[in-house]
């Protein structure tokens, strides 16, 4: 059984699926707190890969599993909120660090509008040289990944040379890391930054023809 958390107003015509990061599951602050700003205009649904039910269930950590079952997951998420979503809307798929990763695999879904990428985890931090972002070159639908400009999985700088295909659009987060956090001396703080990015959604989503 597919178990979700659903937000947002009855009368929203943007349904947003919106997945967890690999280290903190559905109900994480950050999670939570991003849905709830999304949910003042679309509808926001939340989930757990299996793992994560799991590690929940279990008390103990345990690390993602593989690109296959987590994408095969997501799909069966698609397949549940396609049964409950009005006809007429529009769905999208968005995800904090490996799960906007994991939503970037399923451009192509029948179902699926566009992705939206919190925090995309280009390399593992240190490691540059481990690009996970190849795909992105070919996506073909529109794509919006919002990125901390010292986001330490792929700084501003580092993204700005990536081959990215022409629908991908990339938006930089004023001194934000991998989570839009940034340092006191900026001048700016973590809710506007949070805001920034929930308002580049919408922003695409409008540009999208709704």
């Amino acid at each position: 059984m597919i178990e979700v958390s659903i937000s947002g107003p009855q009368t929203a015509t943007d349904w947003v699926v919106f997945a967890h990061g690999a280290g903190a599951g559905k109900d994480h602050e950050f999670m939570v707190d991003m849905a709830a700003r999304l949910g003042e205009r679309c509808k926001v649904v939340r989930f757990n890969f299996p793992y994560m039910e799991k590690r929940e269930q279990e008390g103990k950590k345990r690390p993602p599993d593989r690109a296959p079952k987590l994408l095969a997951h997501f799909e069966s998420v698609i397949e549940y909120v396609d049964g409950l979503r009005p006809g007429g809307s529009r769905l999208w798929l968005a995800g904090k660090s490996m799960g906007g990763r994991m939503a970037s695999h399923l451009t192509d879904h029948v179902s699926v509008s566009g992705v939206i990428c919190f925090g995309f985890p280009f390399h593992p931090p240190g490691k540059p040289e481990k690009y996970k972002g190849a795909h992105l070159a070919s996506v073909e639908r529109p794509l919006l990944i919002v990125q901390g400009a010292r986001d330490t999985f792929g700084r501003e700088d580092e993204v700005n040379n990536y081959a990215l295909s022409p629908s991908v659009e990339v938006v930089i987060v004023p001194d934000g890391d991998h989570s839009f956090k940034p340092r006191k001396a900026s001048g700016y703080t973590e809710s506007d930054n949070r805001q920034w990015a929930v308002d580049s959604l919408h922003r695409f989503i409008e540009r999208q023809g709704g």
